[in-house]
């Protein structure tokens, strides 16, 4: 069996909703995240499952950025740059998921 083999690295549906819901707003809105943050997007969305790096690369993202203005939206109603971009590498969830995956990782290696 391969190393990490039994580590489940299956993007969970909630994560893609909020990916989607990301890659919704960017385009409604032409801003929030960056290519990179759009393209983890469209992984994301996708489904399916990520590598060992993919999952490392999207945890890293989350502490980087928790700081980030994350309130649904910002003046005039619209959402601000940093919850679009939090979406992006799947929220909330992402995060949790993301965590979890690296740990269980770590305890495998």
């Amino acid at each position: 069996m391969a190393k990490n083999a039994a580590v489940d690295l299956t993007i969970p549906e909630d994560v893609r909703e909020n990916a989607r819901k990301g890659l919704g707003l960017r385009e409604e809105y032409g801003y929030g995240g960056t290519e990179v943050g759009e393209g983890t997007a469209e992984l994301l969305a996708a489904g399916g499952k990520v590598t060992e790096e993919q999952v490392r690369h999207i945890a890293q993202y989350f502490p980087r950025h928790a700081h980030d203005n994350l309130g649904e939206t910002e003046e005039q109603g619209k959402p601000s740059r940093g919850y679009i971009a939090w979406l992006l590498w799947g929220g909330d969830e992402g995060r949790a998921w993301s965590e979890r995956a690296v740990e269980a990782l770590d305890r495998e290696a």
